[in-house]
């Protein structure tokens, strides 16, 4: 049986790949972009599969009337993308407030908004799947990206919850985690802070991680990827796209473990009794 799709920031990157991945397959596709003119080359292969959709996830009333559109136009919604997002790079001490505040925004908030716009139609329908685009950044942070490591974290803690809250009407949640692709992230739309040179060698070292080819994936097959999520009978809340996360968190977390049991006599006294 085929599946309805909404899919944020279905223009490029990870969102237009999960969106011609569906479609190759006779799903149809609500495919939303604050650029819709970069959905036509989709909507002329495709036709009548697609629905596009010109959508600002940061407004509020756009993602209710562009959710109610979708609904409408195909009467029932299975499959919710959080796409939409960008990635600040900047040290802590670089980033300003107002950067920070535009990455919560669109990474944060605007996810929150398109959550909370499907969440009416999934509980009367008794289904749906929501899927939340985290990283790596998600569940271990990163120098120079600690702006976007917040924004993503906070939607790991959001989307834990919400698969608590929602699970009881037959939704499920999953979070992406992938690493480093070959998408445009860390090209035009991403927004770079300005630099002090007091960080330079910690850029420089990151620069060298991200040139490892071996570690960065192919957009076409993450595409694929999110079919066998989408199409799981029990999908998971979490998991990892890439080389990377496989193995870097496992590590991260063990060096998590080992630090709490270290200081797990100074908890204990926390607790008084």
């Amino acid at each position: 049986m085929s599946k309805v799709w909404f899919i944020t920031g279905a223009n490029r990157g990870f969102g237009r790949q999960f969106a011609e991945a569906a479609l190759s397959r006779g799903d149809r596709v609500a495919a939303t972009s604050r650029n819709v003119g970069g959905l036509d080359e989709m909507v002329s292969e495709y036709g009548d599969l697609v629905l596009p959709l010109e959508l600002d996830v940061t407004d509020r009333n756009g993602v209710e009337h562009a959710v109610k559109a979708a609904f409408d136009h195909f009467d029932r919604l299975d499959v919710i993308v959080n796409n939409a997002g960008y990635g600040l790079f900047g040290m802590i001490e670089e980033i300003t407030i107002q950067q920070m505040r535009d990455q919560m925004e669109v990474n944060f908030f605007g996810l929150l908004n398109v959550t909370q716009a499907v969440l009416p139609i999934l509980r009367k329908q008794g289904s749906g799947h929501i899927i939340q685009m985290s990283t790596i950044g998600g569940v271990m942070a990163f120098s120079n990206l600690g702006a976007y490591n917040a924004s993503k974290w906070a939607v790991e803690g959001l989307s834990e919850a919400l698969a608590q809250e929602v699970g009881q009407f037959g939704i499920n949640v999953t979070l992406i985690e992938p690493g480093l692709f070959d998408t445009d992230w860390r090209g035009s739309s991403a927004v770079h802070a300005e630099p002090m040179p007091h960080y330079e060698s910690l850029r420089e070292a990151a620069k060298k991680r991200a040139a490892d080819p071996s570690m960065i994936g192919d957009p076409k097959a993450a595409g694929q990827a999110i079919l066998t999520i989408a199409d799981a009978e029990k999908p998971p809340l979490r998991v990892f796209f890439g080389k990377r996360p496989v193995e870097a968190v496992p590590a991260a977390y063990e060096a998590r473990l080992k630090g709490w049991d270290e200081w797990k006599h100074v908890s204990l006294a926390a607790n008084g009794h």
